[in-house]
């Protein structure tokens, strides 16, 4: 064992990790963009730009969800 390894176990978690934020991204994002007809209607006077900003973090954490998968140490 000349060279140092990443145990096996932190790369699981890793990707573990990551299929649970894209989980959460997703929900969020699904959540929002279905109820927001429903949110407008109940109340008038919600500014247009607080769903907008869940949107933008659903589909943010869906993102760095993905890139940790795909995402490859570098090798040296």
């Amino acid at each position: 064992m000349s060279s140092e390894e990443e145990p096996a176990g932190l790369e699981i978690g890793e990707k573990f990790f990551a299929i649970l934020i894209i989980l959460v991204g997703f929900i969020l994002f699904y959540y929002t963009y279905t109820s927001y007809s429903t949110l407008s209607s109940v109340v008038p006077s919600l500014p247009t730009i607080v769903p907008g900003l869940f949107l933008c973090a659903g589909a943010l954490f869906f993102v760095v969800g993905i890139l940790l998968i795909i995402a490859k140490e570098k090798e040296e």
